[in-house]
C-alpha cells in the first residue's frame, strides 16, 4: 500500500476513534451504570445524609401531611410540629433505609418499564401495604409511593402527642417518575444505549488500533492518538458542567436546586472520574512520547558527534622505472 494512502487511512481511523471515544464512555456509562440497579442504590446512598436532599424531602413531605389534615384554628401548630418531626426524621437510620428501599424499588420500576416486560412482578407490590415505593402500572406510568414515610412520621408525631396526629391519613399518594408518555421514545433510546454501551468503546479501540498499525509513523500516530483521547476526556467534563448548569436553570417550580444538584453530582461522578482518567492518560502518553523521541535524538546526535573524523588520504605514489 503506498504510504501517502497509509498516512491518510491512519488519520482518519485515528479520528473517528478520538470521536467515537467520549460517546462509547457516556454510553458505557448510562448502560453500565444507570441500568445497574446495585450500583445506582449505591451510589445514591450517601444522599440519604445530604441536608439540601433532606430538607427537600422533610418540606415536600411535611406540606403534604399538613395539606392532608383539617387542623382548623391548630394549623399553625399542627404544621411547627409536623415539619419538626418530617425533618427529625431525615436524620434517623429509619429514613436511611427507608431511601435505599424507595431507590431500588423506583429504579427496578423504571427498567421494568423501559424493558416493557409485563410478566415480572410489580416492584411496588413486595413491600406490603404502606411498604410500597415504586410501581409499573398497567396504564405504563412508573409511580412512586411515599406512604411509608408518611406513616413513619405519623408514629412518630402520635408518639410525641401532637394534636390531631392520629388523623393523619396514610393514604397511598402516587407520584408520577416516569409519565406513560415518555416511554416509547425512552424505551427505544434505552435500546440504543444497550447496544452502544458495548461496541461503542470496542469500536474506538478497535479504530484506535488500526489506525496506529497502518501509520508509517507509529510514533507520531500514538501522539496524535494520545491527544485525542486526552481531549476527548477534557470535552466530555466540559459536557458534563454545562448540562449541570441547563439542568439547574430548568428545573420545574417548588424542586430545590441544591438538592437537584447533589443528585446530579452524584449520579455523574462515574462520569467525571472517565473524563479525568481520559484526559491524563491522553497526555501523559502524548507526554512520554515526546521525552522517549527528544532523549532518542539528544542519544542519536551525541553518537555521530563521539565518532572519528576521517583522517587525511595518503598522498599518491609514483612508480619507480
Amino acid at each position: 500500500m503506498p504510504h501517502r494512502l497509509r498516512s491518510v487511512l491512519s488519520a482518519v481511523l485515528t479520528a473517528l476513534a478520538c470521536f467515537l471515544l467520549p460517546f462509547g464512555a457516556l454510553s458505557a456509562w448510562a448502560a453500565y451504570g444507570l441500568a445497574d440497579t446495585g450500583r445506582y442504590v449505591t451510589t445514591m446512598a450517601p444522599l440519604a445524609e445530604n441536608p439540601y436532599v433532606q430538607d427537600a424531602i422533610a418540606d415536600n413531605v411535611g406540606a403534604g401531611i399538613v395539606h392532608a389534615v383539617d387542623a382548623g384554628p391548630l394549623e399553625g401548630t399542627v404544621n411547627h410540629f409536623v415539619q419538626d418531626a418530617v425533618h427529625s426524621f431525615t436524620r434517623t437510620e429509619a429514613f436511611r433505609t427507608a431511601w435505599d428501599t424507595a431507590n431500588r424499588a423506583t429504579h427496578e420500576a423504571v427498567l421494568h418499564a423501559l424493558r416493557n416486560d409485563p410478566g415480572r412482578q410489580h416492584p411496588g407490590d413486595r413491600y406490603g401495604s404502606h411498604g410500597g415505593y415504586g410501581s409499573y402500572g398497567s396504564e405504563g406510568a412508573v409511580t412512586i409511593d411515599l406512604a411509608a414515610v408518611t406513616a413513619q412520621v405519623k408514629r412518630q408525631l402520635t408518639a410525641d402527642h401532637v394534636p390531631l396526629a392520629s388523623h393523619i391519613p396514610v393514604a397511598h399518594t402516587e407520584v408520577a417518575v416516569l409519565p406513560a408518555q415518555d416511554l416509547v421514545p425512552l424505551r427505544k433510546g434505552f435500546r440504543v444505549l444497550e447496544v452502544a454501551g458495548f461496541w461503542l468503546p470496542v469500536t474506538a479501540g478497535v479504530l484506535a488500533v488500526a489506525g496506529i498499525a497502518l501509520a508509517v509513523r507509529r510514533r507520531r500516530a500514538i501522539t496524535a492518538t494520545a491527544l485525542g483521547t486526552a481531549l476527548g476526556g477534557a470535552l466530555l467534563g466540559v459536557a458534563l458542567v454545562i448540562t449541570r448548569r441547563l439542568t439547574l436553570a430548568d428545573l420545574p417550580p417548588g424542586v430545590s436546586a441544591p438538592a437537584a444538584g447533589a443528585v446530579y453530582d452524584a449520579l455523574t461522578a462515574t462520569l467525571r472520574t472517565v473524563s479525568w482518567l481520559l484526559l491524563a492518560l491522553g497526555l501523559t502518553v502524548a507526554l512520554g512520547m515526546w521525552v522517549t523521541d527528544r532523549y532518542g535524538r539528544a542519544g542519536r546526535s551525541r553518537r555521530g558527534s563521539a565518532a572519528p573524523a576521517p583522517g587525511p588520504l595518503p598522498a599518491p605514489t609514483r612508480a619507480r622505472v
